[in-house]
């Protein structure tokens, strides 16, 4: 089996634009036609800043700040932000408070907390706390916003916006499991699944509620046993899950994959159980064919990550969320390196 390498940022370097990086991509080429969006730039923007001081290259640090000035010009007056951004730097549609408003908010939220530069933190701080009066009614977006401000409360522990945000998370969050067999918030499994469990353990833990740390918990534990029923990591498809025992496997999406590292890392950081390192391995595993369909997910030459696993075998175009979604996992790879050494 292929060991996962370091990460290797040349790929999203070619991703590039006038205004930050393209969305799309067919095989290692940009799409420039598809334009931009706040949900990648945001991406861009929470791996470049968790990669600290390892940034290394005055083109990766560069495209830090391009994305800080995205989503500064992508926010409105109100704190809500823009998602469609044409080639020609043209908007589409209105602001919301959509999943790009909590996408934002963790980018923002974790370039202030991890970011050493003080213009850059200071300028990040000012988006997020705009953005912090903003309320959704749907429990991502707000799990995405909760997770910025749980990174910008380690470096302002009392910051009253970041702490109302995040309890105003907790709210929307803390739901029942549907049942003993079914444990989880939702009858049907969608995308971006761990960031639930992993959003309601950054809240609970915080104000230290103990019985929503249990809960998100268990509900991050069913799911990896869920995905992981024949020894290896098998996401919830694009088309979703609503029986334990489905037979639908395809097409699965490298997002969900980094969705549910993250939420390992978390888990094992927070208590020590060497599930969630197995967990972890898991997912850096799909990457390099410890999957439903023994393929590698991520081109070695370019550093790019495979847009899908379909029952043809690998979607080859090469994204900015796919590849990004690589970049993530390759990044928690590389601390547990550095913590051995």
């Amino acid at each position: 089996m292929t060991t996962l390498p370091r990460a290797n940022f040349a790929h999203l370097l070619n991703l590039r634009g006038p205004y930050g990086v393209f969305e799309h991509a067919k095989m290692s080429q940009p799409r420039v036609e598809h334009g931009y969006c706040t949900d990648d730039v945001s991406r861009v923007a929470v791996v470049l800043a968790r990669q600290g001081e390892a940034l290394g290259g005055h083109e990766v640090e560069e495209m830090l700040w391009s994305s800080l000035h995205f989503m500064e010009l992508a926010q409105d007056a109100s704190g809500m932000f823009r998602n469609r951004r044409h080639a020609s730097g043209d908007w589409e549609f209105a602001a919301s408070n959509g999943d790009w408003w909590g996408r934002a908010q963790w980018a923002l939220g974790t370039m202030y907390a991890r970011c050493d530069e003080p213009g850059l933190v200071e300028r990040a701080g000012r988006a997020f706390q705009r953005g912090a009066r903003v309320r959704s009614p749907w429990p991502r977006s707000m799990a995405f916003a909760m997770l910025g401000a749980s990174e910008f409360l380690t470096r302002s522990p009392d910051d009253p916006a970041a702490r109302q945000l995040l309890g105003a998370g907790m709210a929307v969050l803390d739901r029942e499991n549907i049942s003993s067999s079914w444990r989880w918030p939702e009858r049907r499994l969608t995308y971006a699944n761990a960031l639930l469990p992993e959003a309601l353990m950054a809240g609970s833990s915080y104000f230290g509620i103990d019985h929503l740390v249990e809960r998100s918990l268990d509900q991050l534990r069913w799911l990896l046993d869920v995905e992981t029923p024949r020894g290896f990591l098998s996401v919830t498809p694009t088309s979703g899950r609503d029986d334990v025992h489905g037979v639908e496997r395809f097409d699965q999406q490298p997002i969900e994959v980094a969705t549910m590292a993250d939420a390992c890392v978390r888990a094992h950081a927070l208590t020590g159980d060497d599930l969630w390192r197995e967990g972890r391995e898991a997912c850096e595993g799909w990457f390099t064919g410890a999957n439903d369909g023994h393929a590698v997910m991520f081109d070695p030459h370019s550093g790019g990550g495979f847009d899908g696993l379909t029952s043809r075998g690998p979607n080859l175009n090469q994204g900015a969320e796919s590849t990004l979604a690589l970049l993530a996992t390759q990044q928690h790879v590389r601390r547990v390196v550095a913590s051995m050494s």
